[in-house]
């Protein structure tokens, strides 16, 4: 006989105070009893039973189907992954593959060349010490042919810091290990000019700014010890107003002291500089200045004189006057000036350069040359600035060759991704 555990009850049990959570309506459940057993009382509600799990028999499935007196809300379905909307673009960046840059998302990256950028960064930073420790360590860490990349790095670093008797004593090493000839060591210093005898020649090219000034420095050098001297300007295109005031005094302090320093093709720069000029604007007084001083050594008086009298309407100042001693010409040095190719001669230490001068060198060569046998160092911070220059000409089809650099500065472009950029030329050692 079945009985319902929901009977209608005679009295109804009072609530109790403390608050019930709501639930979903009771589902009718059947008692079964046996033959020999009378019926019991019928059961209180369900909320208001103490439930002892040890004696209840296994849990039969319950009804689906709810109580039609009870209202179920529809549950809030649970987010799904593939409705979510990512995006990539903000973490779109450029990263080196270079494990330098401290972002190692590549397990296999080569030991060798993670020792070999950690040196080169090391000296592009100026820590020529720190990069001198490691380099000695990694050639002795590396025998053999393996690590001939290390020891050519090092003979740069000691050609660079000038310590010769251990360069010496590192080629007698050298030898013995990898069994052939150790670089020599070079006599000249790699900025000074390739002329045997005669003035020094200096190359101005492209647009020169405070961040490169690294020939107008050896040129103040070579005039403060009253040697002659050679400026190439046939690719000077221009400058800014502080280089135009630290040249216009260089030029004028060789001329007031007679030393011999003497302007190849300068015409095409002097045209330029003038045609920026306009009597009234006063925004350009160094530029003035270097003008009058071209004038005064490839113009005519009565050029200068014009020219000079805009600077006095201009600035309501005397311009200086015109000299009347001879100046040197060009016509004396242009054998030894054309000893020198169409390449951009590039010199010193580049740190925290932006290249903007490259900009019209490569824009008017079909395919530029960048040499870089004269640059000593340049720094992490100029590398890249150099990628930056480069990429949208190597994007557009133009061929570009970085030629001569040491190997220092050779790797250090490597790991900047410049020879992604660049066909990267390295003289045999």
């Amino acid at each position: 006989m079945v009985f319902s555990f929901f009977k209608k009850q005679s009295q109804k049990m009072p609530e109790r105070p403390a608050a019930r959570p709501k639930a979903p309506a009771p589902v009718p459940a059947v008692s079964v009893l046996a033959k020999d057993e009378s019926p019991r009382t019928p059961a209180p509600p369900l909320a208001d039973l103490e439930f002892s799990t040890g004696n209840l028999p296994p849990a039969k499935p319950l009804a689906k189907t709810p109580s039609p007196s009870t209202e179920v809300k529809p549950q809030k379905p649970l987010a799904v992954v593939d409705d979510l909307d990512f995006t990539m673009a903000e973490f779109d960046r450029d990263f080196t593959d270079s494990s330098v840059m401290a972002i190692d998302v590549d397990h296999d990256v080569d030991p060798l060349q993670a020792d070999l950028e950690q040196a080169v960064v090391l000296f592009a930073n100026g820590q020529d010490a720190a990069a001198r420790g490691l380099l000695e360590a990694l050639i002795r860490a590396y025998p053999g042919m393996e690590g001939r990349r290390f020891w050519h790095l090092l003979f740069d670093l000691l050609q660079i810091i000038g310590d010769r008797a251990a360069f010496e004593k590192l080629g007698f090493d050298f030898a013995e290990v990898c069994e052939t000839s150790p670089p020599a060591w070079r006599q000249e210093a790699p900025t000074k000019s390739r002329e045997v005898s005669g003035p020094q020649v200096f190359s101005l090219q492209g647009v020169l700014t405070a961040e490169c000034v690294a020939p107008l420095a050896e040129l103040e050098n070579v005039i403060s010890q009253k040697q002659p001297a050679v400026i190439s300007c046939g690719k000077l295109i221009g400058c800014d107003d502080d280089i135009a005031g630290r040249f216009a005094d260089l030029l004028a302090r060789a001329r007031r002291s007679g030393i011999s320093l003497t302007l190849d093709e300068p015409e095409g720069f002097l045209r330029r500089l003038n045609d920026r000029l306009v009597a009234g604007d006063a925004r350009h007084a160094p530029s003035w200045l270097l003008l009058l001083e071209l004038l005064q050594r490839h113009g005519t008086q009565e050029a200068f004189e014009e020219r000079a009298v805009d600077y006095a309407v201009t600035f309501e100042l005397s311009p200086p006057s015109w000299d009347d001693r001879p100046v040197a010409v060009s016509k004396s040095v242009v054998a030894p000036v054309r000893t020198r190719d169409d390449a951009y001669y590039l010199s010193g230490d580049l740190k925290s350069c932006r290249f903007e001068d490259l900009i019209p060198v490569i824009e008017q060569n079909e395919m530029p040359v960048l040499d870089f046998s004269g640059v000593r160092r340049m720094d992490f911070f100029s590398a890249g600035q150099l990628v930056n220059r480069l990429a949208p000409y190597k994007t557009a089809g133009r061929d570009i060759v970085v030629r001569s650099p040491n190997h220092l500065v050779a790797e250090l472009m490597a790991v900047v991704g410049l020879n992604k950029q660049a066909r990267i030329i390295v003289p045999k050692s």
